[in-house]
């Protein structure tokens, strides 16, 4: 008999049908048991008579949490059944993986009358057991909502005429510079794990796609012990051909945004309110937008905020900016422009003041973009490689601009960000798996 999963029960009333998945909780008693079986798609009671079936009174018997059983049998109607009125009655429990104990507990256990509370296990803990602390639903409802959200982009962006490619992540010279990579051994000789897949995103350009985007990893080799930095995490980058200004872009990415964070909101917003405590607001356009040099002064005027010469956004900056924007425009987005040249990518463009034609996305006070009009022509492109010491590391790339490439821009987002802000988690639980520097295992 085929399988099926346990959210299509309703649909085989009075039917024979057969299960699979974990059992959540056993209740054992003397005339009766009582399972709770859970797969990726809900839970069903399995309710069974000792009397009239002793063999599964001994299966049930030998049963511990976490287990995972097949269950062939019938779907009742139970009004008394608080999981969706309906209970199965097994004629066949079949114990496909017999669970040990548990090594962490995944959830707080409030405390009972009879019974202590049990506190949740500590989050390196739960890291170290990835794979039984992600069988909750907060942590499949996050990576459903997540795939939701890149099937959004991706959707929004092939309507517009996009190709999907993919990029080499073992590189031979440093994505940006010769900081913060990742150094491999390739078979005798030096590499790197790319930092971002700009540069090939460029040679699209150069090679006439006009329109690209690619999702894939990206390696950052930072020392950074934060709720919103990880060594490695999935990309998700664009980049378009014949655009004048970086506005274009920026106005692209409030419609990719608002398009896929409301397709994420019409099918799992109302269960990450209610799981993660987080409502999905929907951004309407414009995004605010403001210059760097004016948000540092309506900081400091406002909250006393004195930032460092850096020409570039602090961290406390950018946690302060969600106040400000919320408070002057009632948003969640902020954009953020004309940071100071030496802060910026060699690549980015200039306009005739020497500002970088670019900008930061800024979303609950954390930064999820950058993106930049790219600097096309050779010469130029050449002299502010030169400007940062790198003509030499970005040899190979320069020879993309050489014969030939049109004006363009792009940006990237991260996707393990969009889903931490998504739930309001640190982003070590927003990711499948996390890594830092002193994390690389599971």
């Amino acid at each position: 008999m085929k399988k099926i999963q346990i959210n299509e029960i309703k649909n085989h009333i009075n039917e024979k049908v057969k299960l699979g998945g974990f059992t959540e909780s056993i209740r054992n008693g003397k005339a009766m048991a009582f399972l709770v079986l859970k797969d990726i798609t809900g839970r069903v009671q399995i309710t069974v008579n000792k009397a009239e079936d002793p063999s599964l009174a001994e299966i049930i018997a030998e049963l511990t949490p976490d287990s995972v059983i097949s269950v062939t049998g019938s779907v009742r109607k139970n009004e008394n059944v608080r999981l969706g009125g309906l209970e199965m009655i097994p004629d066949e429990i079949i114990i496909e993986s017999l669970a040990a104990p548990l090594p962490i507990q995944r959830e707080e256990i409030p405390a009972s009358k009879k019974k202590p509370s049990i506190p949740r296990s500590d989050p390196d803990a739960r890291q170290n057991y990835r794979w039984i602390d992600l069988r909750t639903d907060k942590n499949q409802l996050m990576f459903k909502a997540q795939t939701e959200l890149v099937s959004a982009m991706r959707e929004f962006l092939l309507r517009q005429s996009f190709t999907e490619i993919h990029t080499p992540k073992l590189i031979a010279a440093a994505s940006e510079s010769g900081a913060e990579v990742f150094k491999v051994d390739y078979f005798g000789r030096e590499a790197y794990l790319a930092q971002s897949p700009q540069f090939y995103k460029q040679m699209a350009m150069a090679a006439g796609f006009e329109r690209i985007f690619e999702t894939g990893p990206v390696f950052r080799a930072e020392k950074s012990y934060t709720s919103k930095h990880t060594t490695e995490f999935t990309g998700f980058d664009l980049e378009i051909s014949y655009i004048e200004s970086h506005r274009e872009l920026m106005n692209l990415e409030e419609d990719l945004l608002i398009y896929a964070l409301q397709k994420v909101k019409d099918k799992f917003g109302d269960e990450i309110e209610t799981l993660f405590g987080v409502p999905l607001v929907v951004p309407q356009k414009p995004f605010p937008e403001v210059k760097l040099s004016e948000l540092y002064a309506a900081l400091k005027e406002e909250y006393g905020y004195i930032a460092p010469e850096t020409g570039d956004l602090t961290t406390a900056a950018e946690q302060l900016s969600f106040e400000w924007v919320k408070k002057h425009y009632a948003h969640e987005f902020l954009f953020i422009t004309d940071y100071s040249a030496e802060k910026r990518a060699f690549y980015h463009k200039r306009d005739a003041s020497g500002v970088p034609q670019g900008y930061d996305l800024i979303w609950k006070g954390v930064e999820i973009t950058t993106g930049a009009l790219r600097e096309h022509r050779y010469e130029i492109l050449k002299r502010q490689a030169e400007e940062k010491g790198l003509n030499e590391d970005v040899k190979f790339y320069l020879e993309f601009f050489r014969c030939g490439c049109p004006p363009h821009g792009g940006f990237g987002l991260g996707i393990d960000r969009l889903t931490m802000l998504l739930t309001g988690l640190h982003i070590s639980d927003a990711m499948f798996l996390f890594r830092s520097p002193k994390r690389l295992t599971p």
